[in-house]
């Protein structure tokens, strides 16, 4: 990570890249259902925060895939970092918010 994003928190360009370069990773749009719909990092998963805690097992098998999560800001994806972590998963990303995406969205 570079200096700048100790300052200021995750670079979600740079991790975006990040995770289409590393195999098998999952990228996951913790954001509300109409917020995804909005736009969305192409290839994310719809993963709303309020589900993850019921649903990330039997949507995130593998507990050891490279797992990165955005939100609008970041603390939402932050607190869904924490909660994968909570159930076992070992790579987890959080990449901040998509208010920071410099790419197009898909919808």
């Amino acid at each position: 990570m570079s200096l700048f994003s100790s300052f200021f928190g995750p670079n979600i360009n740079e991790l975006a890249a990040q995770a289409r370069d590393t195999p098998g990773s999952i990228v996951i749009d913790v954001r509300t259902p109409d917020e995804y719909r909005e736009g969305h990092i192409e290839g994310a998963l719809s993963m709303p925060l309020v589900s993850v805690p019921a649903t990330a097992a039997q949507r995130l098998p593998n507990k050891n895939a490279p797992i990165y999560a955005y939100c609008l800001s970041g603390a939402r994806s932050a607190q869904a970092c924490r909660e994968l972590e909570r159930q076992g998963y070992t790579n987890v990303v959080n990449m901040g918010g998509i208010g920071n995406w410099s790419g197009p969205l898909a919808r």
